[in-house]
């Protein structure tokens, strides 16, 4: 604004302190005042106010701070923290914008004090971590904090915020995250029993491959609990002997190679990649019944690979299912022919056709569902409209539809068991599986060849599965005390017929196995030992030859006293009553209530029971797909990405407890 022939108003009638720093000009008809610190332009009119003008003072750079409690009204002390709103007229707004847009915020040094201005404080370097902490938090892009309009709102809303750059705030990021893992490192660092561990896969938009590892245990307080603990980039043309390293390096980081019970992976995972790293781990003898429990594959991931099978044979059926719905849904008169139809063949179903989404498996099982319901309706509109309807299915094809969509079916129900369940633990999963076998059984007798060798292919995947992963999942069920050996007794012998009680017997062996090996690591033996040692060391005369002398009787007095007529706790758990089945049964908070009564089998229960059989969000359960890193982060260095991950689910985790 050209000022050269301004003059400089008479100023004895303002009475408000604010003109004591400010130079109230006149140009035309129209009233500017003038900073006098910084010569900013404001409107002066009388209409205006002076609440604009007391909120530049406030953030005026080139104003000193001090006495800057006058400039806030009686009503705004009233308010803490609070600030006057800017009103300005139409010129003034021009101006205040542009500033703003143009605007460069120097750094200046932070402090470590909190900024007080009357009931208004500012703590600097905490603003900056509670906006990292948002921007982890809910995956806001890092440079968010560099747009006009973000920096616009902020001045408006906290004028003594010093704006932070795109580098501050990733630095503040990385800060977040090395405090935050400290945090994680000494919680699995001080934990006393077992971790497993899940491997996963994540792409990015630039087709980027990432290898998440997630810690999942029963803590102390018999609670599960999961923690990210890295988030690397992987080359897929690297050998299965780098890939198996790079998961035993950030398993050393962590300094969880000798607590680990059990990992995740895939079910197309490489067996090579996962014998190495249990070569590397029974070298040291981390891992218990010579590592025969740590392969463990995700069930969801099976179900999902098994759907695919069933989606592809129905294909080019599902397309002509989608073009007949969406030929229905393309006018409200072929809709109210569809309907009228659908009154005279009297199908009495409420559901209406949908169109699937095909990225959501459960939505294409959905759609074929509802269709099967209006079949009769469709073969009418087909007779009068052949024209449009000669996509629709053949009778044969309708058949295998009404097959195949049994198998879908029962793959929902039984994911919406994995993933619904209040406590997804080890042992809500065998008799599922059980079932899923049982029926595949069933399915590969089908005489129709097409749906036949549907079946044995999909077989095919389960049995892989279940060869690696039935042992556990036994195990598992006789920790619950509702089953405990029953659930075996009850599913084997329809499984396996005439070998089901030899193929208990090694189930059971496995148990005894497990339990003895716990109960060589468990605490009362430790203090069996610790007790014997003081009762030597404080006979008169003993001296260290004694007391290694008796260390092979400490052993045999542990051995011999669970032999000498009293019984284990494994076996007395086996002789008391199953707990009767209900709804809401909780097995953590059984066993947390009945750990004084069975110590050692609650030690092996909280390490069973602690592995994660899915590892599939519940979000991505019925994803066609694999997981995607979040658009705005996908672009980042790798380090910033791990950071951020592993920040986000390790704040997340603590919000929910």
């Amino acid at each position: 604004m050209d000022m050269s022939d301004a003059v400089v108003a008479n100023s004895s009638r303002l009475k408000s302190i604010v003109w004591n720093d400010f130079d109230r000009v006149k140009k035309g008809d129209t009233f500017v005042a003038i900073c006098r610190h910084c010569k900013k332009k404001l409107s002066g009119s009388s209409t205006s106010g002076t609440s604009h003008l007391r909120n530049h003072l406030i953030r005026c750079q080139r104003r000193s701070n001090h006495g800057m409690t006058q400039y806030f009204s009686g009503r705004e002390k009233k308010k803490e923290g609070s600030l006057a709103l800017v009103t300005i007229d139409q010129e003034q707004k021009k101006d205040e914008v542009l500033s703003l847009v143009n605007l460069r915020y120097e750094q200046e040094q932070i402090k470590n004090e909190p900024v007080t201005i009357g009931n208004s404080s500012l703590d600097q370097r905490r603003s900056q971590f509670d906006l990292a902490r948002m921007i982890i938090l809910h995956n806001y892009p890092l440079d968010m904090v560099e747009h006009v309009g973000f920096k616009i709102f902020v001045r408006n809303l906290q004028p003594l915020f010093e704006l932070v750059t795109y580098n501050k705030v990733e630095a503040d990021c990385m800060e977040i995250y090395a405090k935050e893992k400290q945090k994680v490192y000494e919680v699995l660092d001080k934990f006393p029993g077992k971790i497993s561990v899940a491997a996963d896969v994540w792409t990015a938009s630039d087709d980027a491959a990432y290898l998440s590892l997630t810690a999942h245990y029963i803590d102390e307080d018999w609670q599960l609990k999961k923690r990210i603990l890295n988030f690397v980039t992987i080359d897929p043309s690297h050998t299965e002997e780098m890939h198996s390293e790079v998961i035993m390096t950030c398993l050393m980081d962590w300094d969880i190679d000798r607590k680990l019970f059990s990992m995740i992976f895939d079910s197309c995972t490489s067996e090579n990649i996962v014998d190495r790293i249990r070569d590397r781990l029974s070298q040291n003898r981390f891992l218990y019944c010579n590592g025969q429990l740590f392969d463990v594959r995700c069930a969801v991931d099976l179900l999902n690979r098994m759907v695919q099978d069933a989606l592809e044979a129905l294909c080019e059926v599902t397309q002509k299912i989608r073009e007949s719905i969406r030929y229905v849904k393309s006018s409200e008169a072929t809709q109210s022919m569809f309907n009228e139809l659908a009154q005279e063949v009297q199908v009495e179903s409420q559901k209406c056709l949908r169109i699937d989404n095909p990225l959501k498996w459960n939505s294409t099982f959905l759609m074929l569902e509802v269709a099967l319901e209006y079949r009769k309706v469709f073969c009418c509109l087909q007779d009068r409209d052949p024209v449009n309807m000669k996509f629709l299915p053949s009778d044969l094809e309708w058949d295998r539809v009404s097959v195949i969509t049994s198998f879908l079916k029962l793959f929902v129900e039984v994911t919406n068991v994995f993933t619904g369940s209040k406590y997804p633990t080890t042992n809500i999963f065998f008799p599922e599986i059980c079932d899923i076998h049982l029926q595949l059984i069933e399915w590969c007798k089908n005489p129709d060849d097409y749906i036949n060798s549907l079946a044995v292919k999909m077989r095919k995947k389960f049995e892989d599965y279940w060869d690696k992963c039935s042992l556990g999942l036994a195990v598992a069920a006789m920790l619950d005390p509702r089953f405990k050996m029953k659930l075996l007794e009850y599913y084997y012998p329809q499984l396996y017929g005439d070998s089901a009680s030899e193929l208990i017997d090694d189930v059971f062996e496995c148990i005894k196995s497990l339990y003895n090996e716990h109960s060589m690591v468990s605490p009362l033996a430790s203090s069996l030992d610790q007790g014997l040692s003081w009762q030597v060391s404080g006979i008169p005369g003993s001296g260290k030859d004694s007391r290694d002398r008796l260390m092979g009787f400490d052993k045999f007095l542990h051995e011999t006293s669970q032999n000498d007529g009293s019984n284990s706790d494994l076996d007395k758990y086996l002789e008391d009553p199953l707990f009767p089945r209900n709804v809401d049964f909780n097995i953590l908070n059984w066993w947390k209530v009945h750990t004084p009564s069975y110590p050692i089998l609650s030690m092996m229960a909280r390490n069973i029971l602690g592995i994660p059989i899915s590892k599939v969000a519940a979000e991505s359960t019925f994803d066609t797909g694999g997981r995607v890193v979040d658009y705005n982060w996908s672009s980042l260095p790798p380090t910033t990405v791990q950071a951020l991950m592993c920040s986000q689910d390790w704040i997340r985790s603590e919000l929910e407890s």
